[in-house]
């Protein structure tokens, strides 16, 4: 069997997972505004982060259960049957409550073809590999975000004078639906099949170049696990144990997670740590949308397209490569405090945009610029420590928990959110966003970190 290179399955592969995504989290709060719908019912649409919350409750069917390559190509299928529904739920006669239904579907889709992706990642590679393809991986979810909220947005909103609103939005949703069949069949037919094949090897000035930040993180299959037991301390009989008693290692899988050392404080920086992000990430598009009389910067749709597909797409890489290079080069501990700053610290900037309202343009594309920068700098740290918190034995499982706890930290204030801006409006809004990073911030002290060094920085 020819050769599979993962310079084309794992780009592909992790651009075909952040697009449901970026859709369901943060396309859909620019087309609902566009649709007229309220901030309240925008912020509410966070509760669409559930089925990435509940994940791990399935996620080890996965490495119990057929090929994850499998799992990978049949949600893909299922994923475009979604979008093409969601384009036609553009034309139809309530198209908000329609297409909340359909994003809701779509979400528990997404959620299961995340777990199958991330475990494959570390069954498909060898371990050296793995590191280099972090960056790999990031940019390529990274960038689907950016197709999504910046190009997609721009063709809708670009389309709406000749078309309308309905047709212009269905265009682009069904671009999408387009993109994920393309991906879909790449991957059906390209995708190794046997875990650990044999790869191409990778230069090292390569792996130095493209040791960038991570926004979801790794996780792989039990039984590559199991395979490596001289590494990680699982023997062989443990992937026979797991296969003879799927009831009694399915919830060893999820509880283990939290036996680990430093659990509780773990559990603490997961939830905490996002807050503010999650408040503003569903609010940023009405803002920049809304007219100034509501304290918004009344932009059109193209426009809010252009800002995050140009200039913004080159500061979120150069964000992602100067905070992975230097965590991967300096460690966790030594930049830990300065990713976090910059990550958290970029939310003060859209409260200075609601306190002055500038005139000219050229002012939310720094902002928005900066905030892209800040964003990939800040995961990589994220990232990294999160990295080191899945056991090796049961890799999909504990990531699948580690981002269920993730998701609940955005669900719960994004939620809220709607409800925070109608009752304080955007000014405070934004400055209450940073202060309750506080709290995620000073979690970070009672971390195992500094304890020791995590197991993602030093591979």
């Amino acid at each position: 069997m020819a050769k599979r290179s993962p310079w084309v399955y794992i780009p592909t592969l992790y651009f075909a997972e952040g697009l449901p995504y970026t859709v369901v989290m943060m396309m859909s709060a620019v087309y609902f505004k566009d649709l007229g719908a309220s901030n309240v019912l925008i912020g509410l649409t966070s509760a669409l982060q559930l089925p990435w919350m509940l994940k791990f409750a399935w996620a080890p069917l996965i490495d119990f259960f057929g090929r994850k390559k499998h799992w990978i190509v049949v949600a893909q299928v299922v994923l475009t049957i979604l979008f093409i529904a969601l384009a036609l739920s553009s034309i139809s006669t309530d198209p908000v409550n329609f297409g909340i239904a359909v994003l809701a579907i779509t979400a528990l889709a997404s959620a299961t073809h995340d777990a199958s992706i991330d475990g494959y990642y570390l069954e498909a590679l060898e371990p050296s590999q793995q590191a280099l393809f972090v960056g790999v991986r990031n940019t390529a979810f990274r960038l689907s975000m950016i197709f999504g909220s910046g190009a997609m947005v721009c063709l809708a909103g670009s389309l709406t004078a000749q078309t309308g609103k309905s047709l212009a939005w269905m265009t682009a949703f069904l671009v999408i639906a387009a993109v994920m069949l393309l991906g879909t069949v790449l991957h059906a037919f390209y995708l190794p099949n046997k875990s650990q094949e044999q790869q191409e090897e990778v230069p090292q000035a390569a792996a130095l170049a493209l040791a960038l930040a991570d926004s979801k993180a790794s996780n792989g299959r039990d039984d590559a696990a199991a395979n490596n037991g001289s590494n990680n301390g699982v023997n062989g009989s443990s992937t026979s144990s797991r296969t003879q008693h799927p009831p009694r290692n399915y919830l060893n899988a999820i509880l283990s997670y939290f036996a680990q050392p430093g659990a509780i404080a773990i559990v603490f920086y997961i939830l905490l740590f996002r807050l503010g992000d999650a408040m503003v990430m569903k609010m940023i598009p009405p803002f920049l949308q809304d007219p100034i009389a509501k304290g918004g910067m009344n932009l059109s749709v193209q426009t809010v397209g252009q800002i995050y597909g140009t200039v913004g797409v080159g500061f979120l890489l150069l964000g992602g490569i100067v905070g992975g290079y230097l965590v991967s080069k300096q460690g966790l501990k030594r930049w830990f405090w300065p990713a976090t700053l910059v990550m958290n610290g970029t939310i003060v900037l859209y409260w200075l945009l609601a306190v002055f309202h500038p005139q000219s343009i050229l002012w939310i594309y720094v902002v928005n610029s900066l905030e892209q920068f800040g964003y990939g700098f800040g995961m990589a740290a994220y990232t990294v420590f999160l990295l080191s918190t899945v056991s090796q034995e049961y890799k999909a499982a504990h990531y699948a928990v580690a981002t269920a706890l993730m998701a609940l930290g955005l669900m719960v204030p994004g939620m809220a959110s709607g409800y925070v801006y109608e009752a304080i409006g955007y000014a405070n809004f934004f400055l209450l966003s940073f202060l309750i990073t506080v709290p995620g911030m000073i979690s970070i002290c009672f971390l195992p970190v500094w304890k020791k060094e995590t197991k993602a920085a030093v591979s």
